[in-house]
């Protein structure tokens, strides 16, 4: 790993060129650093610098004040890219949420007050130099995740750095030190002085990872992370009827696709009461159109099999939702494989069966929904009844009419079908 070098893109090496020819010492930093010494596509590039956010804006004809009192200055490049600047900066006072910053003049300073070893190494884009006073390197070789400094004191400044040690850990697949792994479970029961925002952010994260979510989330649940933040999860993992229920949910889980974090939230917490489920996504504070779908998707129920008949896969499609039905059936074929690969069962044929018979009903285009029943409130008005409560549940008996035979959802049929209905007739 130690022959690997960072190779950064020309504006990254233009930013540092002005700001060392203005006499500003200046550094890569962060992820983009450590991914290129592991071998991994480098991402977004950050530097550090002795420049202060004035001289920045200064020296760049473009910038954005993303984070003036912090030190950050976003510059622009010709192609409208933004790369952040941040002065070096040295740790004064924290309270375990937030940090009280100084301007520091050294880069050692401001590695010294970097989270984790692996994270604690900068290089010089220019002369080619690493500088890793803390050993990142050597802990990247060695597959090891280590705080900068005591582990205790160093969680302490910001208790998010919990998390992030999970999700580093499980996404480089590193063994966590000793020392650091003793303190991240004692510092488990101040996660909740975290903003529900920042929890959301790094569970997302950890659900959006190219690697195995699994890992990560089996240390939230080993450090008691899990209890603390999601006891709903907990609670199932627990109590779960098999002994592999939980293996296998987070085997299904890694089945998902990378970059669809709330499709593997849903397969989080299918199997949890709704109730509950509904609780753990109000606590994440996501948008209601989030939380409702990922609730919707966590609760749908499993594919009929394929020896049902019609009637039974168009009343599942009709409560599971035509745009979801992709989704669903992605989950349980998840859910399957994840059984499979464990050696508990081989449903997969089977799943893959129902979902055949689904899209073949699918392609019939029946009405699956009140919306597009063939007659609607405007007729229910044309027939003299007045508009109310009962509108709804006349619609949702023309729906389940319908559901029954397709056939059924023409206009002058369903007219008929609230005739009876009106006259306390069966149809």
């Amino acid at each position: 790993m130690n022959t690997l070098r960072p190779s950064a893109p020309p504006a990254v090496r233009w930013i540092t060129r002005t700001l060392e020819e203005a006499g500003h010492d200046t550094w890569a930093v962060g992820g983009a650093v450590r991914d290129a010494l592991l071998g991994r596509p480098s991402g977004d590039w950050d530097l550090t610098t002795r420049a202060r956010p004035d001289e920045l804006q200064e020296l760049f004809r473009r910038t954005v004040p993303i984070g003036i009192e912090h030190g950050t200055v976003g510059v622009l490049v010709r192609d409208g890219t933004m790369f952040e600047v941040t002065t070096f900066r040295k740790d004064v006072e924290t309270d375990g949420r937030h940090a009280v910053v100084a301007f520091a003049d050294r880069v050692e300073d401001d590695l010294a007050r970097r989270d984790f070893t692996i994270n604690a190494i900068a290089w010089h884009v220019l002369r080619e130099e690493l500088l890793d006073p803390f050993q990142g390197v050597e802990d990247l070789e060695a597959g090891v995740l280590r705080t900068v400094g005591i582990a205790a004191d160093r969680l302490a400044e910001d208790y998010l750095r919990v998390l992030r040690a999970f999700r580093f850990a499980g996404r480089f697949a590193l063994k966590i030190e000793q020392e650091t792994w003793s303190a991240l479970c004692e510092s488990v029961r101040d996660l909740p002085s975290l903003s529900a925002e920042r929890i959301r952010e790094e569970l997302i994260k950890v659900l959006s990872a190219d690697r195995k979510p699994s890992r990560t989330l089996t240390l939230y649940a080993e450090s008691g992370a899990l209890g603390v933040l999601y006891p709903e999860l907990s609670e199932l993992r627990s109590s779960a009827a098999s002994p592999d229920a939980w293996s296998d949910k987070l085997a299904s889980i890694d089945q998902l696709p990378a970059g669809r974090p709330y499709l593997r939230l849903a397969q989080l917490l299918w199997g949890v009461d709704a109730s509950a489920a509904a609780m753990v996504l109000t606590r994440l504070r996501l948008s209601n159109a989030q939380s409702d779908e990922v609730a919707r998707r966590a609760d749908a129920a499993e594919m009929p099999s394929a020896e049902a008949d019609d009637e039974t896969f168009r009343r599942w499609l009709s409560a599971t939702g035509r745009i979801r039905f992709a989704a669903v059936a992605r989950l349980g074929l998840a859910r399957a494989r994840a059984r499979y690969q464990a050696g508990h069962d081989d449903t997969c044929g089977a799943v893959v069966a129902a979902w055949r018979r689904a899209r073949a009903v699918l392609a019939a285009a029946p009405a699956l929904s009140v919306a597009e029943l063939r007659f609607d409130g405007r007729d229910l008005i044309r027939m003299g009844l007045r508009p109310g409560p009962d509108f709804g549940r006349i619609l949702d008996d023309l729906l389940d009419f319908v559901l029954e035979d397709p056939a059924r959802n023409r206009a002058d049929v369903l007219e008929g079908r609230v005739g009876a209905i009106a006259e306390g007739g069966d149809g």
